[in-house]
């Protein structure tokens, strides 16, 4: 067999060309900006090799990919690039994708491919999760004014919150992407080209229909939410936005003003609310997009983390009750009664 013995076609080059111009874009069908991330992965760990290695990419062999030099390209990015865990995980997963690639082309590099499968990714801490009670949620929306921008904003708002969508996928919206006759709901386009309908509610409904109303150029193919030049909005657009209503809504709660409230925010406020509301965690899954089920099921350790520190609050019923002793001076206030 072909693949058992070295060749010309099965050098480190054409392994990485195939990687991304057959497997990544043909095979796999991975969008450009997925693509992107798997390319600067490799730009990084190639240039590491040439700077600390002496390995010109041109150069470079599978052997040469040990673990030793995959853990010290991923300590230089934390430690001199300083990257977050989570970003130097990024890296290792395109880089242990390549491997998984390889492994099927070159079989005689088994070996070495398996040692180098066997640096593991690093375990962090993850942050609790931020997001906003109804109250505070509905404040953030407010009430929409008479203007076009108020108008659109309002509507922006409540359908990140009636959603969950990413920011990508709620500025993606197109007219036609949205459903109003009979169960009304929204086509979203979210990661890695997946597609996902969500029911709109029947105010939600009501305010696209009155949107689009009010805004009768709109075309099938135009932008749902446009900017002032009738293009789509961007993630800054989106993110400004959000953060003129947090403003506003801050002389309601002020407490507002001390959170950090990011559109990513609105959606883990949709799933928690979700599932305080008792929707199966499944059924959120599917509702956010999720493609792994332990993405999900953050929200449920998020939730039970509340219900631990409620719960401390109280006094266990199991413990003696603690009889209230009053200060000497009161005492004596009370004698004198």
């Amino acid at each position: 067999m072909n693949s058992l013995r070295p060749s010309a076609s099965l050098t480190f080059p054409a392994l990485v060309q195939a990687f991304f111009t057959e497997h990544l874009v043909q095979q796999r069908a991975l969008s450009p900006r997925t693509v992107a991330a798997y390319r600067d992965a490799f730009l990084l760990f190639l240039d590491f090799s040439a700077t600390h290695h002496a390995k010109s990419p041109t150069t470079m062999q599978l052997a040469d990919i040990t673990p030793e030099l995959i853990l010290s390209f991923l300590n230089h990015l934390e430690q001199e690039r300083h990257n977050t865990v989570r970003s130097r995980n990024a890296r290792l997963a395109a880089l242990r994708a390549f491997l998984k690639f390889a492994a099927h082309r070159d079989v005689s590099s088994l070996h070495v491919i398996e040692r180098a499968l066997g640096v593991p990714m690093k375990r962090f801490e993850r942050p609790m999760l931020g997001f906003l009670s109804r109250e505070e949620m509905l404040a953030v929306i407010g009430t929409p004014g008479n203007s076009w921008g108020s108008q659109r904003d309002h509507l922006l708002l409540g359908l990140l919150y009636n959603t969950g969508a990413r920011v990508s996928e709620i500025i993606g919206v197109r007219v036609a992407d949205v459903v109003l006759d009979g169960a009304a709901c929204v086509h979203l386009h979210g990661k890695g080209r997946k597609q996902r309908v969500v029911p709109l509610w029947r105010s939600t409904t009501k305010e696209i229909r009155a949107w689009l109303k009010r805004n009768p150029l709109l075309v099938a193919s135009s932008a749902l939410l446009p900017n002032r030049d009738g293009e789509a909005m961007t993630r800054n657009n989106v993110t400004k936005r959000l953060a003129l209503a947090v403003k506003a809504a801050t002389t309601t709660d002020a407490e507002l003003a001390k959170r950090h409230i990011s559109p990513h925010t609105i959606r883990h406020t949709t799933a928690m609310h979700l599932l305080q509301s008792g929707v199966d965690i499944s059924v959120i899954a599917l509702w956010l997009g999720h493609e792994s089920p332990t993405t999900t099921h953050q929200y449920v350790e998020a939730d039970l983390a509340m219900k631990d520190q409620a719960l401390a609050r109280l006094q266990d019923p199991g413990n003696k009750p603690i009889r209230y002793r009053a200060s000497d001076s009161l005492l004596e206030f009370l004698k004198t009664l």
